[in-house]
């Protein structure tokens, strides 16, 4: 089995990640600032650590399950798990520049 180049991998899984959009706000996830780890394994398996806008969030029980299933996608992956948490909450601070801008808040 060939080594697994984590940075590489862990670019990939960012790439995905920048697909999935939250239902309320026209930005990804990942510039919305919901991301706040992405680690991998020497196995090729993904760990993300991750928040959601709020607690009520309407996409709390499907939100991870679609991020696993579509990081699980790249056949680099063996395996991939979503962790929410809400330490520390999220903020508007966490936004990129990118999505405040799009969401004229620049």
């Amino acid at each position: 089995m060939e080594e697994v180049n984590g940075q590489e991998l862990g670019e990939k899984v960012v790439k995905v990640l920048k697909t999935i959009y939250d239902p309320e706000i026209p930005v990804d996830i990942y510039e919305l600032g919901l991301i706040y780890d992405v680690m991998v394994s020497s196995d090729a398996e993904v760990k993300i650590l991750m928040t959601l806008t709020s607690p009520n969030c309407p996409v709390a029980e499907t939100l991870p399950v679609e991020i696993e299933e579509k990081v699980k996608s790249l056949k680099e992956v063996t395996d991939a798990e979503v962790e929410i948490t809400f330490d520390p909450p999220w903020s508007k601070e966490l936004m990129s520049e990118e999505a405040k801008l799009e969401l004229g808040m620049l």
